[in-house]
């Protein structure tokens, strides 16, 4: 193996532990500022009721919604970093072309696929925040990711049939 690829094995599981890190210091302050929320909702009320413009009563109840949503996405997130990472310990040991990596790999698709589809929710919660006087900008993020759905999906299959084909020539040999 060229010296390349294990210095970029080991860049890459170095930045997977990073976004596993942060992943999971955001999923602990949601889990802290979801029942924060009904600790300081007198203060929240205080506080809106200074701003004619926002609606308290609609913004808090959708704030906490969202926070249920965000932590599905970090749920999400944490199952597709892991799977990503136990890829790259099969290609540092030398066999990627596992079963197991076509599993990771559909997981990671079907990760993806609920992380586009929690990106949509977002906007309808940035929508309802609007309406009750928040201002938030939400942009829809284009086709790129809903394409990535589709090649780690097909990605998946691939490893899926390579798998069986190396099997059967195992089992010819």
């Amino acid at each position: 193996m060229p010296a390349a690829q294990p210095a970029a094995l080991a860049l890459s599981r170095a930045f997977l532990w990073i976004l596993i890190g942060f992943n999971l210091f955001a999923g602990v302050l949601i889990v802290l500022a979801l029942p924060g929320s009904f600790v300081f909702e007198p203060v929240f009320h205080d506080f809106f009721a200074k701003q004619p413009s926002v609606r308290g009563g609609m913004l808090i109840p959708v704030l906490r919604l969202w926070m249920l949503f965000a932590a599905v996405t970090v749920a999400a997130v944490h199952v597709m970093l892991m799977r990503v990472l136990a890829i790259i310990e099969t290609v540092r040991a030398g066999d990627p072309f596992v079963p197991e990596n076509a599993v990771r790999l559909k997981t990671i698709a079907w990760c993806l696929l609920g992380l586009q589809l929690l990106h949509l929710v977002s906007g309808v919660m940035a929508r309802l925040m609007n309406a009750a006087g928040s201002h938030i900008d939400w942009q829809w993020a284009g086709l790129s990711g809903w394409l990535a759905v589709v090649l780690v999906f097909v990605l998946a299959r691939v490893f899926e049939e390579g798998t069986r084909i190396r099997a059967d020539l195992g089992a010819m040999i």
